[in-house]
């Protein structure tokens, strides 16, 4: 069997978290960085940064898929593009102590976290994160770079729009609507 080797972009936090993932997973056995603080920085969590984000085509061919690893939602939006422009797959990456419903639906370029759940008939759009302990309950919808905060809790039948960002520890009670591009406090509890 092929080794197969994820790119992750960006080697911060976020980036070390997926990398981590990617790897207990199985579905990947070598992880290599891009980040545009290479060439000075050569490597995050034990693993080589090979290239900046400039240089994506020149080393589409040493990986099998990329992922965007970044929490502004607006920057790994450009960094989803990039990786498509340069020929390259986006990857979806399940941390292995998570649960995902084999009914969900998730897009291309989705990281699910450690201990996080995607219940019956959730779907999720491209490039969404749901962070570690994050509950998304049945039928809801996250669109596209959406973004979960650690031990986010969202009722069924939430939707949250594009680009919107619900910081650690908020919950949405039963059929809520996030407003597109919305950036919703750490803790606030949101009714409808």
């Amino acid at each position: 069997m092929k080794e197969r080797t994820l790119l992750v972009i960006g080697a911060g936090g976020h980036g070390k978290a997926v990398a981590e993932a990617a790897l207990l997973s199985g579905e990947w056995q070598a992880v290599t960085f891009a980040d545009d603080r290479w060439p000075e920085l050569k490597e995050s969590f034990g693993c080589p940064v090979i290239s900046n984000l400039a240089g994506l085509v020149d080393i589409a061919a040493t990986v099998d898929a990329a992922i965007a690893a970044v929490g502004n939602n607006g920057v790994r939006e450009q960094w989803c593009e990039s990786i498509v422009a340069a020929g390259l797959q986006l990857a979806t990456v399940i941390h292995p102590r998570a649960f995902v419903s084999a009914t969900a639906t998730l897009g291309a370029g989705t990281a699910v976290m450690a201990m996080a759940m995607v219940g019956v008939d959730a779907v999720l759009g491209r490039g969404v994160i749901v962070n570690a302990g994050a509950i998304v309950d049945h039928d809801v919808s996250l669109d596209e770079f959406a973004h979960l905060g650690v031990g986010v809790q969202l009722a069924g039948g939430v939707k949250v729009e594009a680009r919107a960002w619900l910081q650690a520890g908020c919950c949405a009670g039963y059929g809520v609507v996030v407003a597109e591009a919305a950036v919703v406090a750490p803790g606030t509890a949101l009714s409808s």
